[in-house]
């Protein structure tokens, strides 16, 4: 059990274990329930009502960074033998260094958390590839380092890699099942260590019946880092991208009394980052953004998110967008009503309370 907003508690029984299409038959992606909160009213919707809960004029900004099979099996020590590990590569730097976690398997293709280091430990991968362990992600730091691989990771984990798995799910799943719908590669093959899971329950038919109906759709890209499951840290930095068009989209709906709705956190923290006085502009490189209630949100009115633990630093931003009675009132009624929780979960939407950008100005 988790210690949730005002003492309540998340069963361990309300994780998805498995994507909605494998949750019985005929069943689709966007088999998904739906909590939407507008100020502290909720109301249970499914997935496939959101065009109804959306307007002509209204923009979607999606992340369209595609997940990598960022998890590869390895032995620490240069020699034969060696402690087994798995390595879930996080983020590439600059400089030609992968972020790096390395954690211990534990049977069933999941694994838990292992200390990082020491300074130069060499982890054997496939194929004859060696990581050398060079030194923490951020001062003190124990779980993430930075490590330098000996050939082209992207090839490694195209070939040898699957996706990042964590306990609650039943089994493992082929790399497609943490794609979205939006999902493009990246000519470099950079990716998300981890699926920017609130664009999943989309599928091609919902996209365009949003389109249809006049709602838009402006892509951003964020590069998902590793997530802190166990220890809820803050998000480190991560690169990303906001093209000229998406800041022109973004700009003339706000202009034209539409609102900007996020799908994702990910998409949050791409979007403000480019924001500057209630405008966006075009941007790219590494944002170390983290939105929180005091920074508030400067372009965002609204949200469609996952359902997140307790404990998840992501709930700062959440409360940023929604305030703090509306986020308890609906993670209340989330548990209340057994909604699914994490990257094959129920989604919710948060709309904002008023007329558009009304919360920002």
């Amino acid at each position: 059990m988790t210690v949730l907003l005002d003492g309540l508690s998340v069963p361990e029984e309300l994780s998805a274990r498995v994507p909605a299409e494998q949750r019985g038959p005929r069943r689709g992606r966007d088999d998904v329930r739906l909590l939407v909160s507008r100020g502290t009213e909720v109301a249970h919707r499914v997935f496939r009502e959101l065009p109804g809960l959306l307007r002509a004029g209204d923009v979607l900004v999606v992340n369209t960074s595609v997940t990598l099979a960022a998890a590869v099996d390895g032995r620490l020590g240069a020699e034969p033998g060696g402690e087994p590990v798995v390595v879930h590569f996080s983020t590439r730097g600059d400089d030609g260094r992968w972020a790096v976690e390395l954690r211990e398997p534990v049977g069933a293709g999941t694994t838990r958390p292992r200390p990082g280091g020491p300074v130069g430990a060499v982890v054997r991968l496939p194929g004859g590839a060696r990581l050398v362990l060079e030194e923490p992600l951020a001062p003190g730091a124990a779980r993430l380092w930075w490590a330098r691989p000996d050939t082209q990771v992207p090839g490694l984990l195209a070939r040898y890699g699957r996706p990042i798995r964590y306990a609650y799910t039943e089994r493992d799943q082929p790399v497609a099942a943490y794609r979205t719908v939006f999902a493009l590669p990246s000519p470099d093959g950079a990716g998300s260590a981890e699926m920017p899971s609130a664009g999943r329950p989309f599928t091609a038919r919902l996209v365009a019946d949003l389109v249809r109906r006049g709602v838009q759709f402006a892509p951003v890209v964020l590069h998902t880092g590793v997530a802190s499951t166990e220890a809820h840290e803050p998000p480190y930095p991560e690169r990303f991208a906001v093209p000229a068009a998406t800041a022109w989209l973004v700009n003339a709906a706000r202009a034209g009394g539409g609102r900007v709705m996020a799908v994702g956190t990910t998409a949050v923290r791409a979007l403000e980052s480019a924001a500057d006085e209630g405008v966006v502009r075009a941007a790219s490189g590494w944002t170390d953004l983290v939105v929180t209630p005091e920074r508030g949100v400067r372009v965002v009115d609204g949200l469609l998110t996952g359902l997140h633990e307790p404990a998840a630093s992501h709930l700062l931003m959440l409360e940023a967008v929604a305030g703090r009675p509306a986020l308890r009132r609906a993670y209340a009624e989330a548990v209340r009503e057994r909604y699914l929780w994490h990257e094959f979960g129920d989604v919710h939407l948060i709309l904002p309370e008023e007329g558009p950008h009304c919360a920002h100005h």
